[in-house]
């Protein structure tokens, strides 16, 4: 299981990479192998500004659908055109890069600060090891 040591992670199994002002967020590749093969991702929040913890889309695989949330305080200002089914419709993407290509979201973050409770990825490996 790939846990990269320069992202935070959610109890939810999103990620966060900071960029900045911005971060992109994701779920985890422990989250996409638990959940199979993907087959369709859906974020209609694009433009919106939304709390921690609030759903801002969700991930369809063969045999469920989950939320994703929120992991800070921010904006959505793009969901990944390699997912979207008006652009490449491609969720299995994330399956074959989840902290890459495989990205959901690119955010504005509210506070950077914020970032500082989210887990480290020790934390992470511990919840899910």
């Amino acid at each position: 299981m790939n846990i990269p040591a320069e992202l935070k992670y959610t109890e939810e199994h999103e990620w966060l990479r900071i960029d900045g002002q911005t971060a992109y967020v994701g779920i985890t590749d422990f989250a996409q192998g638990e959940l199979g093969e993907l087959v369709y991702v859906e974020v209609d929040t694009v433009g919106e500004e939304l709390d921690s913890g609030e759903a801002f889309g969700t991930v369809e695989a063969v045999k469920t659908t989950s939320e994703l949330y929120m992991p800070v305080k921010g904006k959505i200002l793009e969901f990944n055109l390699e997912l979207d089914a008006d652009g490449n419709d491609n969720p299995a993407i994330i399956n074959d890069d989840p902290y890459g290509q495989g990205w959901i979201v690119k955010i504005e973050l509210d506070n950077p600060a914020d970032v500082e409770a989210l887990l480290d990825d020790k934390a992470y490996t511990a919840i899910v090891a």
